[in-house]
């Protein structure tokens, strides 16, 4: 079994609609560490020793944040700063994520059909997380295509609970040993990876 870490920052989490709902439960999950950045350094004085290790204890990194102005809360940034160095994480003697699996969970108020080269947004999610894509690739880590969850201003309740079960069950198929990481690499969204085929 497949353990992962999720690294969670929102930095208005008492604000948040959908956020709170999908991590709603998540501590129950078998294999999953839940790893909130705000509640854990308010002064944004990270333990990177702590996070590093951390970290090696993990199969699988995934990001959860609101995507602000096509990007990370600041905190997360930091974090990837100062936690993914060279030398430990990259490099000649970078080895330590060696053969890890990355990627991010992100919510944001746009549609789906805002976020490509004719809409509001102008790019696609694919296209506005490449820097992820590439800090994988550097790392030599395998990049699975984001989870995102579109419309969060208008998403009603019984939307965003049907969503909470989509993403608590996609971590469960992440951790077990069925899950198919090429196919799941040829998506735009790990969203579309086949759950309900899977679990039958």
């Amino acid at each position: 079994m497949r353990r992962i870490l999720i690294l969670f920052a929102h930095p208005a989490f008492e604000k948040s609609r959908v956020n709170r709902q999908l991590i709603r439960g998540i501590d129950t999950l078998e294999g999953v560490t839940f790893h909130d950045l705000y509640q854990r350094y308010p002064e944004m004085d990270i333990d990177t020793s702590f996070e590093r290790a951390l970290i090696e204890r993990h199969d699988i990194v995934l990001l959860q944040y609101p995507f602000y102005l096509f990007g990370m809360p600041a905190l997360m940034k930091e974090w990837m700063d100062l936690v993914l160095v060279h030398g430990w994480a990259f490099g000649s003697r970078g080895n330590a994520l060696n053969g890890k699996w990355f990627g991010c969970v992100i919510t944001t108020g746009g549609s789906r059909a805002s976020y490509c080269r004719d809409g509001y947004n102008r790019f696609s999610i694919r296209e506005l997380t490449c820097p992820l894509e590439q800090v994988a690739h550097l790392c030599r880590m395998q990049y699975l295509p984001p989870f995102v969850v579109h419309g969060t201003n208008a998403i009603r309740s019984e939307e965003i609970e049907t969503l909470r079960k989509t993403f608590h069950s996609m971590l469960g198929l992440l951790g077990s040993e069925p899950f198919d990481l090429q196919q799941a690499q040829g998506l735009d969204y790990l969203n579309e990876y086949p759950i309900r085929e899977r679990n039958s």
